[in-house]
This record gives structure tokens, C-alpha cells and sequence, in this order.
């Protein structure tokens, strides 16, 4: 009798054993599937180059765009930030993710002119309000073509400065003053100034200050917050405030698509979810530093140049044709042009309220 009792004992400890198995496998995997509960050591450690200087409002906001992904995620996912192009140049950010040099990195479209026809749409002389105008539409355009051109990374989201205006060593109130005098510029804001009869330089800002302080170029267009967010103010005069036709640089932020494939699935939606987020950070932290540019060169002793609506009139007819050619020339790679343009002034026309 013992011994029945006693093999009655062994089977059932055996059975709890078996169960509190199962039971810690089923936990582990449970546990996989969601973010840690509590911070734990990084298991995932990612790269992100970002062109912009440390002290930039838009670094500063995609730095914090990284720590939010690490908080949420409790440590499991560790971002390293690389300001200032130190991993990547401007110019070669995007390749530099699809090629593996960063996982992550933040430029502009433009600094790749013809790579990317489709979302070079965004850069035309709309008359793009204010930055968070600009980087709604930015990311609504691009949901609704999905172009191809961006399909060798994991496009996370988009943001885009406020209006492009012109700054030049010495004031400009009519277009007729702008001829001949070279201009820094990049993509389709490169078309703007050969429009209105100015050269264009094609330049990244990280070298635009050094260029107007020693005379390699005359001016610069690009977003009143470059006045102090790239320090640019102190090597300038003046400001023409031609907002008819402001433009916009539209910015990637992309991440390699193996190591995106990498990622467990929860950990892509903590991804997606702030990214979406973000674009309304970046769009009003874009709005903040256009109002402290302004202030800071107007400190400086620099002078902003009103325009009238009828000079403003004048420049935004002579920079109608550059819509025009950009849909002839993306036409002949089977892209429609116009359809883009079309769409863009229908979702400008939708937040610009």
C-alpha cells in the first residue's frame, strides 16, 4: 500500500513538473511578443546619421523621436544618434541606410536631385504656409503614391520646413534685382532662382555659411529659421519675405530594410506609432524656430523686405513655369506630373485652415 501511495506521489510530481514546463515556455513566449515590462539591457542597438548640427531644434527633435522609441520599448531597443553628418554626409545619408553604413538616417530628398522624381514634387513653389502645413502634406502626398523610388528602405515619416524666402548680403525688393547674383539653393528651389533670373549654386546648408561669408555666393534660399538654426543670419543683410511662392525641402527619415525586417512585429508598431506622432512635432517645432530666425536676425540688425501683393504677383507668375517643366520632365519616366501637383495644392488647400 506504501508503495502504490508512494509511485502515486512520483507521477504526480512528475505531472507538475511537466505542466510548469509548458507553462514557462508559453510564458517566454509571451514575453517575446511583447515589449519587456521592465527596462532591461538592449538587445537591438541601431545607428541614426541626421545632417542636421546637434544644437538644430529638427537633431533635437529627432533625438528625442529615438529616446521615445527607447523608452517605450524599456531599454530593448538602444538608438545611437550621429549629428551634424559625422556617419553620413547629407548627400549620401540615403545611400548610406541602404547600404547598411547607418540604419537610420535623416536628409532632404533635393540633396539627391533626379533620384527621387515623385516626392521631389513637394519642393515646387506651392506657397507652402508654415512648416506644419508643409509636413502634413508631406506624408499624406506620399500615402497616397506610395512611389516606387522609395522602395529599397522603410520609409518612417516625413517632415518639412516652412516657407523658403530669400537671404541676400543686400536687400532685394523687385525681381530685377536678382539678376546675375548667385544663389544657394538645392533641387527644385535650384529652378525658383534661375527663374526669377538669379544663378543658382547647388549647395547642402552645411556649407552655405561658409560660402556667404567669404563671397562664393550672394544669397541663399531656404526657411527664415536657417538665420540662427544654421547660424546663417550673421553672414546675410536682408530677408525678402516673397511667401507667394514658398517652398518647401521635403525630409526623410528611413530605416535599412533588412534591419527592418529584422525587428519583431511589436517592435515595428512601437516604430510606426511614434513616427506618427513625430510629424506633427517636427512640423511645429519647424514653425518655432521660423518665428526665433526671425527674431534672431532682426537682433542682428538685419532687415526683412516686405512684398507687395503686386511684385509678389510678378515672381509668382515668372516661377509658374517650373510646375509646368517639372511635369514635362517626369512625364518622360512615366510618372504624371501634374496628378502630383494637383494633389499637392488639394492638401495644402486642406490644412492650410
Amino acid at each position: 500500500m506504501k508503495r502504490i501511495g508512494f509511485g502515486i506521489i512520483v507521477v504526480v510530481s512528475i505531472l507538475m513538473l511537466c505542466m510548469a514546463a509548458v507553462g514557462g515556455a508559453a510564458a517566454s513566449s509571451h514575453e517575446a511578443a511583447e515589449a519587456p515590462a521592465k527596462k532591461v539591457e538592449p538587445s537591438i542597438v541601431l545607428s541614426y546619421s541626421i545632417f542636421f548640427p546637434p544644437t538644430h531644434a529638427q537633431c533635437i527633435a529627432g533625438t528625442q523621436w529615438a529616446e521615445e522609441i527607447e523608452k517605450r520599448t524599456n531599454g530593448y531597443v538602444k538608438i545611437n544618434v550621429f549629428p551634424g553628418g559625422t556617419l553620413t554626409a547629407a548627400p549620401d545619408c540615403y545611400d548610406g541606410v541602404v547600404q547598411g553604413i547607418s540604419d537610420i538616417g535623416m536628409s532632404c530628398f533635393a540633396y539627391t536631385r533626379g533620384r527621387f522624381p515623385v516626392m521631389e514634387a513637394l519642393d515646387l513653389p506651392l506657397g507652402y504656409p508654415s512648416g506644419m502645413v508643409a509636413t502634413r502634406v508631406a506624408n499624406d502626398f506620399y500615402d497616397a503614391v506610395k512611389p516606387k523610388e522609395l522602395d529599397d528602405v522603410n520609409l518612417l515619416y516625413i517632415h518639412a520646413h516652412g516657407p523658403g524666402l530669400l537671404h541676400t548680403k543686400k536687400p532685394v525688393q523687385k525681381m530685377e534685382e536678382l539678376k546675375g547674383m548667385k544663389i544657394r539653393s538645392t533641387g527644385l528651389s535650384a529652378k525658383v532662382v534661375e527663374a526669377l533670373g538669379g544663378v543658382a549654386v547647388a549647395m547642402p546648408q552645411p556649407g552655405t555659411y561658409e560660402a556667404l561669408q567669404k563671397g562664393v555666393v550672394d544669397g541663399t534660399f531656404a526657411p527664415i529659421e536657417t538665420l540662427k538654426g544654421w547660424k546663417q543670419g550673421e553672414v546675410i543683410k536682408s530677408t525678402t519675405e516673397c511667401t507667394e511662392i514658398g517652398y518647401t525641402t521635403a525630409m526623410f527619415v528611413v530605416i535599412n530594410k533588412s534591419k527592418w525586417g529584422q525587428l519583431p512585429e511589436n517592435i515595428q508598431k512601437i516604430f510606426v506609432e511614434v513616427s506618427r506622432e513625430y510629424i506633427d512635432v517636427h512640423g511645429r517645432v519647424w514653425d518655432e524656430a521660423d518665428a526665433e530666425g526671425r527674431e534672431f536676425t532682426l537682433g542682428l540688425g538685419n532687415t526683412i523686405v516686405p512684398m507687395t501683393d503686386e511684385e509678389g504677383a510678378r515672381w509668382k507668375a515668372a516661377v509658374a513655369p517650373v510646375m509646368d517643366d517639372y511635369a514635362k520632365a517626369v512625364a518622360e519616366k512615366g510618372i504624371d506630373g501634374a496628378a502630383n501637383v494637383a494633389k499637392l495644392r488639394e492638401l495644402i488647400g486642406k490644412y492650410d485652415q
